[in-house]
């Protein structure tokens, strides 16, 4: 077993920014820290003729699913895949081939070098990224977007009285989450398993993967706390990153303070797979309401 790899859980629609990612990881893993990347079998030759087969170690989605013995792999294919692909991230630890995991998205970046050193401590604890989200709370306040902190904190609330903690709302993420498999290993025993229930029935969309991690490590004690801020700079949308661009943030200037970026592909959908097959109108029509709203972090 490993002390600490990278391991992403990608799609074909996800192919090109899990290229860019791979790119990125070979300039600047300086300890060469081994990179897991898992996709369904059925992707798995899609996944070598849009990436190529060198610098990472490929894993199937069902193998992950399976080394659950509580598992269901019918439910797995009958479950959506915003949900199913949060299950696999949170059940990787279960293959045993590591103790930590950085666990990436695929439209990730890294942007300057980072060491297995910047992720865990000497004793291979790995830096839990813990904090209440303020920043994006008062950047979307700014702009007027007051729903954003109402949903975050409402699904945080849910997932706390889950584990029947009074307190402050934290936050796991965003990603890349630096997880520890013990963490995931006392959610099961000290949690799933008394109510006899799996991780299938706990995640759920009101309760994410990210914050029911967090909660467990509070709870359960697994690892000490050692909390850090994210690692990368993430652009939830699209108006974030127009304004901050606006303020002169470059990738340049990111590297001062972070590790990577992250381009969510919610609204960066120019890099998915196959997407200039998208009829001219439509692609028009994408870039005057992109345009438009570029125009409105100037306002």
């Amino acid at each position: 077993m490993k002390d600490l790899v990278l391991y992403c859980k990608s799609y074909s629609q996800d192919f090109l920014r899990l290229k860019r990612l791979l790119a990125s990881i070979d300039k600047y893993n300086v300890d060469r820290i081994p990179f897991y990347i898992s996709t369904p079998t059925a992707e798995k030759a899609l996944l070598e003729g849009v990436i190529g087969q060198v610098g990472y170690i490929w894993v199937a989605d069902e193998q992950i699913v399976a080394s659950n013995p509580r598992a269901d792999l019918v439910r797995y294919r009958e479950m959506s895949g915003r949900l199913s692909q949060q299950i696999i991230k949170a059940e990787f630890w279960r293959l045993g081939l590591a103790e930590n995991y950085l666990c990436l998205d695929s439209d990730s970046k890294f942007i300057r070098d980072f060491k297995k050193s910047d992720l865990v401590t000497d004793e291979n604890t790995p830096y839990t990224v813990l904090h209440q989200n303020k920043e994006l709370f008062q950047i979307a306040a700014n702009r007027g977007h007051l729903q954003l902190k109402r949903n975050l904190g409402m699904e945080a609330e849910r997932v706390q009285k889950l584990f029947n903690r009074v307190g402050p709302s934290f936050y796991c993420a965003p990603a890349p989450f630096n997880w520890s498999a013990r963490v995931w290993q006392s959610l099961d025993q000290e949690f799933l398993q008394p109510k006899g229930i799996g991780i299938w029935d706990l995640i759920t969309s009101d309760h994410p993967e990210s914050l029911i991690y967090g909660e467990a490590a509070l709870k359960y004690h697994a690892i000490p706390l050692i909390a850090i801020e994210p690692l990368f700079r993430t652009y939830h949308y699209d108006w974030q990153f127009f304004l901050m661009k606006r303020l002169g943030e470059t990738e340049t200037k990111l590297a001062e303070n972070y590790f990577g970026v992250i381009y969510q592909s919610a609204w960066d959908v120019d890099s998915h797979f196959g997407a200039s097959k998208k009829s001219l109108p439509s692609q028009l029509l994408r870039r005057i309401k992109r345009f438009a709203r570029y125009l409105q972090s100037y306002f």
